[in-house]
């Protein structure tokens, strides 16, 4: 049919019209739903918090120990777990380091210049307060705390590789045990921290969620109490016997008078030590949220600043008071320790230097090409 031959057709009869529709509901304004902001984990706050309140009263107890075997033997049980479980969660949580440009930036942002600061920080405080008006700024010479943040930032960038090797943590063994013989590694970066400390990160780098819940069980924690027990009465025993530098893991077997082999059965022995009080640590760690774990975000805060502290209390001679080497003044300065570091570990704190420890840094940085395309794609579009 021709165009002319539509327009003449009858049109088609009429169908009954459907019936009518019910009255619409009245719109109601939907809501877009809000992203899902990521839960912190408790459990790990809590751990955080706990196992840097631990290392603030170890370093209260430090000066204690010769007066004190009951302090002296806390210091060494309290030393074979309280790093190694930090730098486990460390790296545990560096699972997912991919060495992408985002998380170059944050490790620079995050511990690079952190540790700039604070080195240089401290360095002053040793001139003024320690009555060293000479002392060098050394970035490559990590002074007392700041070690830690050098060993993170070199762990985190070679976590790629971790992935890769097929038997990781004995690889990190060995090469914790040849640092331990190894004499002429020398002080730049704290470089026999970083390597003796290095099985531990590895360890977090390997382990899954199910390796937490397993030692969360009711039968572990029953269990940690008596090898808690065991340890601090070998601790007791072997305080006036053992040289506490083993556990720093600074130098090696032969700066620490021992012959050289003694350095490899010290690294496996304090490893496995400290393997078995950090599950223990772990068990008993509470997994519901409380007061502190609000804390375990801070942690790195209270690390850095309580040193000033903490050397402080050497430098101005705070120790030479007799009440302090009683037992009640030792309760007094572990509750004094575990005082500061939580209030260290406060959000008004992390508020006020934030500026040192979480820098933007956005004007250091090059533009991610992604990102710059989709702005000028949304400037177009509006």
């Amino acid at each position: 049919m021709n165009q002319a031959g539509a327009l003449r057709a009858p049109l088609p009869a009429a169908r009954s019209a459907p019936p009518a529709a019910p009255p619409a509901a009245p719109s109601v304004p939907t809501v877009a739903p809000k992203p899902l902001v990521k839960q912190r984990d408790s459990f790990f706050d809590n751990a955080k918090y706990l196992a840097i309140v631990l290392v603030a009263m170890g370093h209260a107890w430090e000066p204690l120990r010769g007066d004190s075997r009951a302090a002296a033997a806390l210091y060494i049980t309290v030393y074979t777990f309280h790093m190694p479980a930090f730098i486990v969660i460390s790296g545990y949580f560096s699972r997912s380091f991919d060495a992408s440009p985002g998380r170059l930036k944050r490790l620079v942002t995050g511990i690079a210049v952190p540790y700039v600061v604070f080195e240089v920080a401290y360095t002053f405080f040793k001139r003024r307060a320690g009555d060293d008006p000479t002392y060098p700024i050394s970035l490559l010479d990590p002074w007392y705390l700041t070690w830690f943040l050098v060993a993170l930032f070199v762990w985190r960038l070679i976590t790629p590789l971790w992935k890769v090797v097929r038997w990781p943590l004995p690889i990190a063994l060995a090469i914790a045990v040849l640092a331990s013989v190894s004499p002429d590694i020398g002080d730049d970066l704290d470089l026999q921290r970083v390597l003796q400390f290095l099985p531990f990160f590895v360890l977090g780098l390997c382990l899954k969620p199910e390796h937490f819940r397993i030692v969360r069980r009711r039968e572990a924690r029953i269990l940690a109490l008596p090898v808690f027990a065991a340890a601090l009465l070998f601790a007791y025993w072997a305080a006036p016997r053992m040289n506490a530098a083993w556990f720093y893991r600074r130098d090696s077997a032969q700066e620490l008078a021992a012959p050289g082999w003694a350095g490899g059965v010290m690294t496996l022995a304090m490893f496995g030590c400290s393997f078995v009080l950090v599950a223990c640590f772990f068990a008993w760690v509470p997994g519901r949220r409380l007061w502190f774990t609000a804390l375990g975000a801070g942690t790195l805060y209270g690390y850095l600043l309580h040193g000033f502290v903490a050397k402080g209390s050497r430098f101005w001679d705070w120790y030479d008071l007799e009440w302090l080497h009683t037992p009640l003044g030792e309760i007094t300065v572990t509750l004094a320790a575990a005082a500061l570091i939580t209030a260290l570990c406060t959000p008004p704190v992390q508020r006020l230097f934030k500026f040192a420890m979480e820098p933007e840094m956005e004007w250091a940085f090059k533009k991610d090409a992604k990102t710059v395309a989709r702005r000028r794609g949304a400037h177009r579009r509006g």
